[in-house]
């Protein structure tokens, strides 16, 4: 799915963004609260406005699990087990939200990467945020 060159340009976006995990996070849980409202019905026990700790916490540790899975592509599967679990079972978040979060992450980072995230970059990050999704899906079949 993805080249040598592709996974290496990926884990190397996410090793520079792990820094800025909570902001990077939060702005593209804010985007998907927006542009998906119902995807908020999961967060309705959390503060989930801008600046919020709920919201920055959260995003944290989603931008660290993607940049956790970054480093070997090759077991994604591996790596999001327990969360798999956690979503499916526990959470029972509907797994269309996982679709969801990767475009509004897409859109998240190529704001802060702004020139730095070239057509080839989008197209390999795209791609490994929908196998991200598809792996956190794999538990409801």
């Amino acid at each position: 799915m993805l080249s040598k060159k592709e996974k290496k340009l990926i884990r190397e976006i996410w090793e520079r963004l792990s820094p800025v995990a909570e902001d990077i996070g939060a702005d593209a849980l804010l985007r998907m609260f927006a542009s998906f409202p119902g995807t908020k019905t999961y967060f309705s026990h959390l503060d989930i406005s801008r600046g919020s700790a709920h919201l920055s916490s959260h995003g944290k540790k989603i931008v660290l699990a993607i940049a956790e899975g970054a480093k070997d592509i090759s077991q994604l599967t591996v790596t999001l087990a327990p969360l798999q679990t956690l979503h499916a079972y526990q959470l029972r978040i509907d797994p269309t939200n996982f679709k969801l979060l990767s475009h509004c992450m897409l859109v998240t980072l190529a704001c802060y990467l702004g020139e730095g995230f070239t057509p080839e970059a989008h197209a390999a990050m795209d791609k490994f945020l929908s196998a991200f999704a598809a792996v956190l899906a794999e538990k409801y079949r």
